[in-house]
């Protein structure tokens, strides 16, 4: 019996990519703002774009996770922004 290993091997990098995510939202929100969104939208549509081009199945499947984490991200900014305003995050003191 021959296990196939592409599933769990896709579930814990997604699983890792989503994790890389959330601290990337907190640092874009606290050094460039809310007008970091469009880093995050430029960053799914290149992803989004590379996983159409790419042949290799995993890899594929892989930027496209990347692509719809850096699209939900855009709203993650502006949910940061109202964190920060709550206190529950701090403030960069340096930017206006």
């Amino acid at each position: 019996m021959e296990l196939n290993f592409s599933g769990v091997e896709i579930g814990v990098a997604t699983f890792l990519i989503i994790g890389l995510f959330h601290p990337l939202v907190i640092k874009a929100e606290y050094y460039i703002g809310v007008k970091s969104w469009w880093l995050f939208l430029l960053l799914g549509i290149v992803a989004g774009v590379a996983s159409l081009l790419v042949h290799n199945l995993i890899l594929s499947i892989l930027l496209g996770v990347v692509a719809f984490s850096s699209f939900w991200s855009i709203g993650e900014v502006f949910e940061q922004r109202k964190r920060v305003q709550k206190g529950w995050f701090p403030k960069n003191p340096k930017r206006k």
